[in-house]
């Protein structure tokens, strides 16, 4: 009789991919692979009121959100701003972006813009002025306003897309940046669909504190 365990010898045993994290518990590299991001517009309709800035730009801090820019502004009701969101984060994360964004109690209403929403950021570029027949061309070719000159420097103002920008930044490069100032994205719907969704209503209570009219909250294609 011979000894040993029934079954295949150890060279031919199957070997579990992955690896071991720190409690020794093989992790599946399926699971373990980073999930694929991508990049978004949130806009957030909120009370013109101190401290709402704070409050949001505090909760993307603490949940750790992927924030490429933030933009706050007026709007045309003098109670009202539009904060808008430019994140990068996986698809649940986009999610709980919103999710969280609409419990803030300054928060009125918040949306994720489609792709083919007005985007616009503003940039102020200064270079080099050593040849600035060269650089009032290239401001003329991307759209651009020279809007500070000075025998050393030249001040260059440019609105349009992301992808307008960064490849002014590129052009502009060949002087010599010295400095560049962006806003961040701002951003409208196109036409005649809100960019804000319906206000929620404000809910009342009954004497024992039962709510009496429903706490909805806005769906993005409201």
């Amino acid at each position: 009789m011979t000894g040993g365990l029934e079954g295949p010898p150890p060279e031919e045993r199957p070997r579990p991919a992955g690896r071991r994290n720190s409690q020794g518990i093989r992790i599946d590299p399926e699971v373990e692979a980073e999930p694929d991001t991508r990049r978004t517009v949130i806009s957030a309709l909120v009370k013109h009121e101190p401290g709402v800035l704070a409050d949001v730009s505090g909760l993307f801090s603490r949940r750790q959100f992927n924030i490429e820019s933030l933009t706050v502004g007026p709007t045309e009701d003098d109670e009202r701003a539009r904060i808008t969101l430019v994140i990068e984060e996986p698809e649940p994360g986009i999610e709980q972006a919103k999710k969280q964004l609409r419990k803030l109690v300054p928060v009125i209403s918040v949306r994720e813009l489609e792709p083919d929403a007005m985007r616009r950021e503003l940039m102020l570029i200064k270079v080099n002025a050593t040849r600035p027949d060269r650089v009032a061309a290239v401001a003329e070719m991307y759209g651009g306003q020279t809007v500070d000159a000075t025998p050393e420097t030249a001040t260059v103002q440019i609105t349009g897309s992301r992808q307008k920008i960064e490849a002014a930044i590129e052009t502009f490069s060949q002087f010599g940046i010295r400095e560049i100032s962006r806003t961040g994205t701002t951003a409208l719907a196109r036409g005649v669909e809100d960019t804000a969704a319906r206000e929620r209503p404000t809910p009342t209570y009954a004497e024992d504190g039962t709510p009496t009219s429903p706490q909805t909250t806005p769906s993005d294609d409201d």
